[in-house]
């Protein structure tokens, strides 16, 4: 019986700290003028997962087109979903093998002028234990 109870408690302690990891990034993006790229927040993604979401609060969070800048590890994103203020929803296949230390494409928000974001989420594959955790950051075009 008290093999059992520690069992149950050892699973729930690891579906809650599972849990934890796998919370959105919150951001309250602080931009430069029109034109200029706008740090949105960052991950750091390892292969105990495979996607993250990055939330957007404030009023400065219209943007045209994001990019990826990758530190520390490899990574490849292969999949992003851009979720508007208005509820709408924008599937992106990125297929993105992004170096150690590089970036992806500029990849173009639909629809013309800026869009005001409220999350993005991205699925990925890191390199492996080898290479450790890569971290991704996540900007905007203003």
């Amino acid at each position: 019986m008290t093999k059992t109870i520690c069992s149950i408690a050892g699973l729930a302690a690891m579906l809650l700290f599972a849990d934890a990891s796998m919370a959105a990034k919150e951001v309250h993006p602080s931009c430069g003028p029109p034109g200029t790229w706008c740090s949105l927040g960052h991950v750091t993604a390892d292969r105990s997962r495979d996607h993250d979401t990055i939330v957007i609060k404030g009023s400065d969070h219209e943007f045209r087109a994001l990019k990826f800048k990758v530190k520390d590890s490899p990574i490849d994103i292969h999949r992003m979903v851009v979720t508007y203020d208005n509820g709408a929803r924008e599937e992106v296949n990125t297929r993105n093998d992004i170096p150690k230390g590089g970036e992806s494409r500029n990849i173009d928000l639909r629809g013309s002028g800026k869009r005001s974001l409220k999350k993005v989420e991205f699925w990925y594959d890191s390199a492996g234990l080898l290479n450790g955790k890569a971290e991704v950051k996540l900007f905007g075009l203003r």
